[in-house]
């Protein structure tokens, strides 16, 4: 499973430090979660912080993922990604033309993700499966960290999964994703992990990240 840790738990006074902790500790993904204020009751940041990652990813050989909950994204897929995202997700529950912002995302170069909140059923993504690089399945309610995972989302990773069949689609999740949830998470089908508290919380990032290897049952060099 590929570890996609969330900046928006960092400390975002020492934010380059500890990405660069976290990438040279393993992780595979730079999470980064957009919030408007309107799709989700918080406001995080912008394409500007994108672009300041932009030089760590590349250091470290991650993938800049641009998760936008934001209502109209396609008023901002071009900022993303002119300011550097690899992959850019949108919500289906955000926009009423989910197929054209992801035709649009695809014409910008860049790798096209789409999202639901726990409550949204698969039909509402069933149609794009065969023109997206990832299904992002909501595991809490959107808008703020820390919260705890939704187990019956589970199910739903399982159904995906089976959805999906072989068809080289990444399938995430996100939300209390920690190393007593990550297992069942993997277990169920999903393919890559945001991790957001469970990495940069009050513990020592490396030391942190190795939990999470570790409860997936992978070998961690040194424990």
């Amino acid at each position: 499973m590929r570890l996609a840790p969330s900046i928006l738990t960092a400390d975002f006074a020492r934010l380059g430090e500890q990405v660069a902790t976290a990438c040279a500790a393993g992780i595979d993904w730079i999470h980064l979660d957009v919030m408007d204020g309107r799709f989700v009751p918080n406001i995080s940041f912008g394409p500007l912080v994108v672009r300041a990652l932009r030089p760590l990813a590349d250091q470290y050989g991650a993938l800049l993922d641009a998760h936008l909950m934001i209502v109209e994204p396609e008023r901002y897929l071009a900022d993303f990604a002119a300011a550097g995202a690899d992959l850019i997700t949108v919500h289906a529950e955000a926009t009423p033309h989910v197929h054209r912002a992801v035709q649009m995302i695809h014409n910008l170069g860049k790798k096209a993700g789409v999202a639901i909140n726990p409550a949204t059923p698969l039909s509402m993504v069933e149609e794009l499966i065969d023109q997206v690089e990832l299904i992002l399945l909501m595991t809490v309610n959107p808008g703020f960290g820390g919260q705890t995972l939704i187990p019956s989302v589970l199910a739903k990773v399982q159904r995906l999964r089976t959805l999906l069949g072989d068809r080289p689609v990444e399938i995430m999740v996100d939300g209390g994703v920690n190393p007593t949830t990550i297992a069942a998470c993997a277990t169920a089908g999903a393919t890559v992990a945001v991790v957001g508290s469970a990495v940069f919380g009050p513990q020592p990032i490396p030391d942190a990240i190795s939990e999470l290897r570790i409860a997936l049952g992978e070998a961690v060099p040194g424990k």
